[in-house]
């Protein structure tokens, strides 16, 4: 337990952890293997503790936090990260970092958004190429397309999106607050871009008419209400959670529907002896591992961008301070207050 000298901090997990400065300077590993031994083989761990201690000494060094998202594999959410949690969660904690290197576990859009909140800090992917199909889904051409074609029309653009795209909208949502964000605007109809299975499920909650795009994600686009079907044929009395990003079948079969928070949420709150998690599989591999007298069915879809990141990329990022997210002055403006409108929405 922390002495009343050490500083915690609050992440997503719910739980104190140590201040950075605070840690001893090595061997952190051997402390952290607890936390994993669930899910990593005692003989499997060298090969991680390595890295996880030269991270914790050049997070010290660097005066630097690592931001995960939950999609995250076990040894990076629950060993190096200082901030764990959905998109949104992500986005509201990284303006309260205090550090002056930012390394976000996750994808691309997600770093543009710490460098958004937190212009004056240095933020770090630790690889260029961990994009996201929804991301790469849509233009700033096809939004002021979409603009041209519903004139007055507002735009509210989902998280999983480029800077860019983002200033060229009216406010940002995340899956966990979509339907809020959309019913804040008081207006009958909005686009919403780019994810089309959000859209739909979210037109499915609320009396405003929501145009949608074409965008889907690569992993839930996966999962198919057949799927969920056979899953209760296969597994009695499972319970099923499923992602909002998935088609509106597949929502309309499961027995819950939320973002990674919110299901996480409805883990802990419910706390159902057998179920699975319509998402992607490093989800179920965290829950589990909080979780472990809970059953985890594991239909596995795998993101691959998320899984470019490594500890040992993380690692390489903080000893060169590669690679760093800069934006355009102009462009990180216009797109900073899409997402500030959307934090201002409860």
């Amino acid at each position: 337990m922390a002495s009343p000298a050490e500083t915690a901090r609050i992440d997503s997990r719910g739980g104190a952890a140590l201040a950075l400065k605070s840690r001893p300077a090595a061997p952190a590993s051997r402390d952290l293997y607890a936390r994993v031994s669930h899910a990593i083989p005692a003989v499997e761990w060298p090969v991680y503790a390595a890295d996880i201690d030269a991270i914790m000494t050049l997070k010290r060094q660097r005066n630097a936090v690592v931001l995960a998202h939950n999609y995250q594999t076990p040894e990076i959410f629950h060993c190096v990260s200082d901030i764990v949690g959905d998109s949104l969660a992500l986005a509201r904690e990284a303006m309260k970092v205090d550090a002056d290197v930012i390394v976000l576990a996750g994808v691309h859009f997600m770093a543009e958004t710490a460098k958004l909140m937190n212009p004056e800090k240095t933020v770090l992917i630790p690889d260029m190429a961990a994009g996201c199909s929804l991301a790469e889904s849509i233009t700033p051409e096809d939004v002021r397309r979409l603009r041209a074609r519903h004139p007055g029309v507002p735009v509210v653009t989902y998280v999983n999106t480029s800077a860019a795209v983002k200033a060229e909208s009216d406010v940002c949502c995340t899956s966990g607050n979509a339907r809020e964000v959309v019913e804040s605007l008081g207006v009958p109809r909005v686009i919403m871009i780019p994810d089309e299975y959000l859209a739909r499920n979210v037109a499915a909650q609320t009396g405003v008419e929501i145009i949608p795009w074409r965008g889907r994600c690569e992993v839930h686009e996966l999962f198919t209400a057949a799927d969920v079907r056979e899953l209760r044929e296969d597994y009695p009395g499972v319970v099923v959670l499923a992602h909002p990003e998935c088609a509106p079948e597949v929502v309309a079969e499961a027995d819950f529907s939320g973002s990674t928070a919110a299901m996480q949420a409805y883990v802990g709150r419910e706390r159902p002896e057998r179920l699975v998690l319509l998402t992607e599989c490093s989800m179920s591999d965290n829950l589990a591992l909080l979780n472990p007298s809970l059953d985890f069915v594991r239909p596995c879809n795998l993101c691959p961008h998320m899984k470019r990141i490594s500890l040992k990329n993380i690692r390489r990022a903080l000893e060169n301070m590669e690679h760093e997210v800069t934006i355009d002055p102009a462009v990180a403006e216009r797109a900073r207050l899409s997402v500030e409108r959307m934090l201002q929405v409860k």
